[in-house]
């Protein structure tokens, strides 16, 4: 009996960024599928169902890849562009349909980026950059079977590339990662223009005017541990075909019970079994985990319900903070997601950097905001310094005094100048005002951010008492 591999997963980071550590290659916008190519062929999707009956031209992998098992992105390319919606009418195709339907649309490519067996030798204890090595020696490109490009360190040139060719974003990964069998690891990197998260259809309202006949708004949830947390509607995003296709899709799970609690909508409600995922494109989050401007972009038939958790909406921003670190050289803390104290904390931290400056840190939804003051914190009312915003830092990073090495991002030694708590007064997007309780630093502060400055320059104000 084979060996049954679970798909490796990627973690989100916030913006693009160049690393001589990590490759990056194309994100695809497509199903993912691990392929073995041993004396029978199986083509199959994440949550393990057959994908060869929708896609039989893959069958020409048993020519190009023999003794081999791959993973890669099945896509369907029209006018220059992936089309997901294509891809998905190509999937419903069943086993015992004429096969005459999959030559109607057009082709399928496999786009393959890993190798994980050769041979019946398991390769995934590899570093990565030995993997890819490997895959160029084990697999032909053909009609329907394409290796993945990548380019190394450019990240930020790679990414600009990428959308102004209509993709989705780019991937990173760490040159020296293994992979990671089912695990949504910080070694590889989604880097897209749009937020998007994987979201349960629990019911949907009911259409009116043009929509009488279909639905008016996709009612949409997520599980926190396992109760479903109401997340937002989606209303957007929907061609007409797309309105009556799922409007066929929900017929068989109609339910006559509520299935999920705490849904603030006026319109009335028609329920569905929570057994549909689809990808959601919003805005940003609330504090409540509710998403703003959500956009319906299609079904996602590759992934269970249990797995659409809240953590997708929790803060994605650690991901810069632990992309450019290398945790196996640096004492640094990694970065870890939980949530909020009670109490909110402040750390001053002394960094002997390339140059001189003093980090100040605020703890707020389980992180650690960051500005770097270089001037110092200021102790006299109607002081200002410039503080410019860093990279979000993991409330461990609050007790870290040590020596960063050299070569690594921040190289140099860090130490706690001032640390205790703060009383907000109000935190808005361009304002911040509190008090500071520490051992040396005490009273109120303003951070204000110097928008004629730039995105990420703030000043830091010490005000009256």
């Amino acid at each position: 009996m084979r060996q049954h591999y679970k798909p490796m997963l990627a973690s989100l980071a916030d913006s693009p960024f160049d690393s001589k550590n990590w490759i990056f290659e194309i994100k695809w916008d497509g199903i993912r599928a691990i392929s073995y190519v041993n004396d029978e062929l199986a083509v199959r999707s994440r949550n393990d169902k057959e994908l060869l009956h929708s896609f039989p031209e893959l069958v020409e992998l048993s020519q190009l890849a023999s003794g081999t098992v791959l993973d890669g992105e099945i896509v369907i390319v029209k006018g220059g562009e992936t089309d997901f919606q294509a891809l998905l009418e190509r999937s419903k195709i069943g086993p015992f349909e004429d096969s005459r339907l999959t030559a109607q649309g057009p082709p399928a490519l496999y786009i393959v980026f890993d190798i994980l067996e050769k041979d019946g030798k398991s390769l995934v204890d590899l570093p990565l950059e030995e993997r890819k090595k490997i895959l160029k020696n084990s697999v032909k490109e053909g009609e329907h079977v394409l290796l993945s490009d990548f380019v190394e360190e450019r990240g930020e040139e790679y990414y600009e590339a990428a959308l102004k060719k209509g993709l989705e974003g780019v991937m990173a990964k760490k040159k020296d990662s293994r992979y990671e069998l089912g695990i949504r690891s910080r070694n590889w990197l989604k880097i897209k223009k749009i937020h998007s998260c994987d979201c349960v259809i629990f019911g949907y309202t009911v259409g009116q005017g043009s929509r009488s006949s279909t639905f008016g708004a996709l009612i949409l949830g997520l599980y926190d541990k396992e109760k479903p947390l109401y997340v937002g509607k989606a209303g957007a995003g929907f061609s007409e075909e797309t309105l009556q296709a799922l409007m066929d899709a929900f017929k068989p799970l109609k339910s006559e019970k509520k299935s999920l609690e705490g849904v603030d909508v006026s319109e009335k409600v028609s329920w569905v079994k929570p057994e549909l995922v689809c990808e959601v494109a919003y805005q940003t989050v609330t504090k409540d985990f509710k998403l703003r401007m959500p956009r319906f972009k299609g079904l996602r038939i590759d992934k269970n319900p249990s797995e659409c958790t809240v953590e997708q909406l929790k803060k994605a921003s650690l991901q810069e903070y632990a992309s450019k670190r290398d945790f196996a050289s640096t004492p640094e803390p990694k970065a870890n997601l939980r949530k909020s104290r009670e109490g909110k904390t402040f750390v001053v931290q002394e960094h002997h950097a390339r140059r001189l400056h003093y980090d100040l840190r605020l703890e707020k939804e389980g992180v650690l905001k960051s500005w770097a003051v270089p001037k110092g914190i200021p102790t006299t009312a109607g002081d200002r310094r410039l503080a410019v915003q860093t990279e979000d830092h993991p409330l461990e990073y609050s007790e870290f005094e040590g020596a960063i090495p050299q070569g690594h991002y921040g190289a140099g030694t860090v130490k706690i100048w001032d640390s205790g708590t703060y009383e907000l007064k109000s935190w808005e997007i361009d304002k911040v005002e509190f008090s500071l309780h520490g051992q040396v630093l005490h009273g109120k502060y303003v951070l204000v951010k110097f928008k004629k400055a730039g995105e990420k320059e703030w000043i830091l104000l010490k005000t009256k008492d």
